[in-house]
């Protein structure tokens, strides 16, 4: 975003011990701890950060087991850039992760907040997670089953913010360490799951293709969205989707469709609906941000603007501040709020600030 204040105090680790030292030196000082990776899906106040940033540095990408009939399993380091782990596995023929190419962020952060894009999430082939737990100090070993994987959401992110946190403390239980996946040996892809990304390639939903051709075309319908980071492109300055896509009880969503009708007429268009197993329905952030009147482009010349090519980035046009950005994020919720009843949560971990 290229925004926001400085850190009080940074420390950079390389190693695995050094990140494991740094985040026990900050707890036994009693300091507030912010730990960065890739910091592309951070919004920190203009304040800055009141203690200690530990910047996640470490690389490395271990492959004890690849053959055809087991599969490829890959130990990569949490500070490994999630773009290169991608182009390494396509470039090796491993399959599973291809979709979500063009990601920013490390490898570290993706179970998080389970990353997915373009029908696949990394909960379809993590096969565990080492953490440096900061309650038991220790390092632990959490597989999938344990990580409790949901859309954008696992226990290692429902524990990232601590109740008795400092103010403005970003408080992280489980710090990662490394992260191992589960990958296919085969030149294809996975099966296409995302009906824009099998229009771009030319072929049949649940298609597969060769591994080159799939991650170039959702490099290119992550480019026509602005998603691919681009200095000289301000619809790029982003975390890019700033909301998460609503999930709610089924009636919720016919209440959400009710007041719809009453915006839109009753024969206007419907919300997206994407049901579960579980009976709850998922929605459209983006259908519903637009609906409530915020177009492509809302908010220019700026400083902070809706992306001319995607209404759920929220971007820097050049000379935001952090404050502007929280601004345009809170007029854009409760503008859905006021007209739809439905309240958008933020995907970005909002550091000193709050909507």
């Amino acid at each position: 975003m290229r925004v926001g204040g400085p850190a009080r105090r940074t420390v950079t680790a390389t190693t695995e011990a050094e990140l494991i030292e740094a985040v026990r030196d900050a707890d036994a000082a009693g300091d507030p701890l912010l730990v960065v990776a890739g910091g592309s899906n951070l919004l920190v106040s203009d304040d800055g950060f009141p203690g200690t940033v530990v910047l996640v540095r470490t690389t490395g990408i271990a492959v004890p087991d690849a053959s055809a009939c087991g599969g490829v399993t890959a130990q990569v380091a949490a500070g490994e850039v999630w773009d290169d782990v991608v182009a390494r596995a396509v470039a090796e023929g491993w399959s599973g992760i291809e979709a979500l190419s063009g990601i920013p962020g490390s490898a570290g952060a993706t179970p998080v907040q389970n990353v997915g894009a373009y029908g696949q999430e990394v909960a379809q082939t993590i096969a565990q997670v080492r953490v440096w737990d900061r309650v038991e100090q220790r390092v632990r070993t959490m597989f999938a089953a344990d990580l409790g994987f949901s859309y954008r959401h696992s226990v290692l992110k429902d524990t990232i913010v601590g109740p008795d946190a400092p103010a403005g403390a970003v408080t992280p239980r489980h710090i990662v360490l490394s992260v191992t996946f589960s990958l296919r040996p085969t030149e294809l892809s996975q099966p296409v799951g995302y009906a824009a990304l099998a229009e771009g390639l030319g072929v049949a939903l649940g298609s597969r293709v060769p591994l080159a051709e799939a991650r170039e075309a959702v490099l290119q319908q992550r480019r026509n969205r602005g998603m691919v980071l681009d200095a000289t492109d301000h619809d790029t300055w982003s975390c890019g989707s700033f909301f998460t896509n609503p999930i709610l009880p089924a009636q919720e969503y016919a209440a959400l469709v009710t007041r719809a009708a009453e915006r839109l007429g009753p024969d206007g268009p419907v919300p997206p609906r994407f049901p579960s197993a579980e009976g709850t329905v998922k929605t459209s952030a983006a259908w519903l941000i637009d609906r409530a009147g915020f177009r492509k482009g809302h908010g220019l010349p700026g400083p902070a603007a809706l992306s001319t090519k995607h209404t759920l980035a929220l971007t820097n046009r050049g000379r935001a501040r952090a404050a502007d950005v929280v601004a345009l994020a809170r007029e854009v919720r409760d503008g859905v709020q006021e007209a739809f009843g439905v309240t958008l949560v933020n995907e970005p971990v909002l550091v000193g600030l709050t909507l």
